[in-house]
């Protein structure tokens, strides 16, 4: 990352912030090859901010702040569109014979012989998305509008400035007017990111990348279009005035776009005759999966401008473009069941047991549900028929349910726990449903076979049970094998047993063997978070472990007891408690005990002085003589909470060497700031 000039003037200053933040965001959105953290991003753009507010005046339009602004529309106002956004003729013949009949009619078109040279042609995707056209004078985005009818459209202008990919300036010397055609599309794994998040919050999910898209660009709210993760493609364009040196081909267009700084994908190719279209045609359709975005397609041009003028439009379809679909990506079919799986960290998810159906390239015979809720919102039922949607290595889902093909002898609406009777389908423990989560679970964290593999890492990670050697392709080799099944089984482990793995040498196994002899003296605190207990992290297994200080103080405290905890809830106490009332779990701790793995028993620390009770610290810089971990111990021994940001509600800042930004914030906000000696004078009460 460059740096700019720290000592500007503010009108300079600016100049290079917005310059700065600019190549950043082309690196990152569109060429997908980040160049900064997004810490030195986030700096570089609270700066700008703050010099736009202290002065307004230096506020423009194609600053990277002002990407969502502006208040909710009553309505979309209509666009006229310059040069009319016309659709394109579809090739339904999936096979190489759609490319060859496209330039066999190019050519009939032509008047051109079978003794004539070839035809050069470029070949492009077809994205599944929502086709947008941007408007840019002298190089500043004025107005984006949708293709509505091909003659009038809508301005969606706001919307379309909240997508990072699209330049608001572009770069070099842009032509007076360049009007862009594109696609505005939701990426894969965006999409997935977004739901998921949704799911997490219980809010609606979307349907399918397509109509994400096409759904947040015509939100009237660009606060909602901000936050939905939309992407940019050019392939096109309509009025040009100003532009010198236009290129001849359609090819070189599309670089040039992409010298002006427009994302322009690069699965693209151009070449002589029908064999160029098909080879591209082949070869994406292989890739298909692997693309980052669903596309339905692929195009093919005639690369040459002339000769596209030449060729003309019939029925208001250019002559000199197709469209070469491939097969649909959602099917219809019936639900003929519903089971539930359980994954590795103990989520139940509801699967459609379906009628086999070809969709996406596979034969397609399960189909994830996500949750109840899901379930429920979308209303599938034993006996529906289901839009099924599979695209790329995305796993298939069920999109929505045909209402209109829904018999009258359909099943009940769908209800997890009375259809599990409130018991993990794999090992019968009891199933929890948190407030305000959208997941059931399996509390048979340490006994589950579903949770199995998940349970021995987080048992063995460093900050755990640390036990070195212990990764992920041995666990699953010790799980498959059936050698480990439960966690005491790992201190059963032989050294003839090891040794006989794949991969697996004698020295290793000596070594493994000797990590788990050494995993077994421990402290209470890893013990309990070892354990994996939902919702208790390393500082409530301190928290516990100081506040009883005994095992079985906790395995046996009632709610009220653990309540009294710092920072333990009523959400936090009962998962513990739930934990420790299944009594495979309760087996499962004693079996380790019984395999020697001990801690010091302490007296609770319930009533020690606890001179930091109730306050909120942050440690910044180097400090002369403790560490960081340990001047955090400290504090938390002495009932202080150890955050990372300073914030009005921060009691103390402990600043050392080289403290930087958090410093800054503590004295702008007032907050006290004490170095390690008034610290530790602090703590001498504890």
């Amino acid at each position: 990352m460059t740096q700019p000039d720290l000592f500007a003037q503010p009108a300079e200053r600016a100049t290079q912030l917005r310059a700065e933040i600019a190549r950043l965001d082309h690196a990152y959105y569109v060429l997908d090859a980040p160049l900064a953290p997004d810490a030195d991003y986030d700096a570089l753009f609270r700066e700008l901010q703050q010099i736009e507010a202290d002065h307004p005046e230096l506020r423009t339009p194609d600053s990277p702040t002002q990407r969502v602004g502006g208040a909710p529309l009553p309505e979309f106002a209509p666009v006229r569109h310059a040069v009319p956004m016309l659709s394109i003729q579809t090739e339904t013949d999936t096979t190489p014979e759609g490319a060859a009949a496209f330039d066999q009619r190019v050519r009939n078109r032509l008047g051109l012989s079978a003794d004539d040279p070839p035809v050069n042609y470029c070949a492009e995707l077809k994205f599944d998305g929502l086709a947008i056209s941007l408007r840019y004078e002298h190089g500043q985005l004025v107005q984006a509008a949708t293709r509505g009818d091909g003659e009038t459209g809508e301005d969606v202008t706001q919307n379309v400035r909240t997508i990072r990919s699209v330049p608001l300036q572009l770069r070099g010397n842009a032509p007076a007017v360049l009007e862009v055609r594109g696609e505005v599309l939701m990426k894969r794994a965006d999409f997935e990111r977004y739901n998921a998040r949704q799911r997490d919050k219980g809010l609606p999910t979307l349907v399918n990348p397509r109509n994400g898209a096409a759904g947040s660009i015509r939100q009237l709210d660009p606060a909602i279009a901000a936050q939905r993760p939309l992407a940019f493609y050019a392939y096109g364009w309509g009025e040009i005035a100003g532009w010198a040196q236009q290129p001849d081909t359609h090819h070189a267009m599309l670089d040039a776009l992409e010298t002006f700084g427009l994302p322009v994908a690069p699965q693209r190719v151009h070449g002589p005759g029908a064999q160029t279209l098909i080879d591209f045609h082949a070869r994406i359709a292989a890739a298909r999966d692997s693309l980052p975005f669903d596309i339905d397609g692929v195009v093919y041009k005639v690369d040459s401008l002339a000769l596209q003028r030449e060729l003309g439009f019939r029925n208001r379809e250019p002559v000199w473009a197709v469209a070469h679909k491939y097969p649909a990506q959602e099917r219809s079919t019936k639900v003929i069941g519903i089971d539930i799986q359980v994954g590795r960290t103990g989520k139940l998810t509801p699967v459609a047991k379906l009628e086999p159906v070809f969709v996406g390239g596979v034969t397609v015979t399960n189909a994830t549900l996500h949750n109840e809720d899901e379930v429920r919102r979308k209303d599938v039922r034993v006996g529906d028929t289901v839009i099924v949607r599979r695209a790329g290595d995305v796993i298939p889902e069920v999109v929505s349910v045909v209402l209109s093909a829904r018999p009258a002898d359909v099943g009940e609406p769908f209800d997890l726990y009375q259809r599990l009777g409130g018991q993990c389908p794999v090992c019968g423990s009891a199933i929890v449903r948190e407030a305000g989560e959208a997941d059931w679970r399996c509390t048979g964290g340490l006994f589950c076979a579903a949770q199995r593999k998940q349970a021995i890492l987080h048992y063995a990670s460093r900050r755990a049970m640390d036990i070195e050697g212990l990764g992920e392709k041995l666990v699953d080799q010790l799980v498959d094998a059936g050698i480990v099944r439960v966690l005491p089984d790992l201190y059963r482990l032989g050294l003839l047993k090891l040794a006989a793995l794949d991969r697996m040498a004698e020295k290793s196994a000596a070594n493994l063997l000797q990590a788990l002899q050494a995993s077994k003296t421990t402290t209470l605190a890893r013990f309990l978070y070892a354990l994996g207990i939902r919702h208790v992290g390393e500082a409530t297994a301190k928290d516990l472990a100081r506040h009883f200080g005994g095992l079985d103080a906790i395995l046996d405290a009632p709610l009220e007891q653990l309540l009294e905890v710092p920072d333990v809830g009523p959400v936090v106490a009962q998962s513990i408690r739930t934990f420790f009332d299944q009594p495979h779990n309760r087996e499962v701790v004693e079996q380790l005990r019984a395999c020697g793995v001990h801690w010091s028993e302490a007296a609770p620390d319930r009533d020690a002085p606890k001179p930091l009770a109730g306050k909120t610290l942050v440690l910044t810089g180097t400090l002369p003589t403790l560490s960081r971990e340990e001047a955090k111990a400290r504090i938390e021994a002495a009932g202080g909470k150890v955050v990372g940001s300073v914030s009005k509600k921060t009691d103390y800042v402990v600043a050392g060497a080289e403290a930087g930004s958090k410093l800054a914030k503590a004295q702008e906000l007032g907050v006290t700031v004490l170095d390690e000696a008034e610290l530790l004078k602090l703590l001498a009460d504890s």
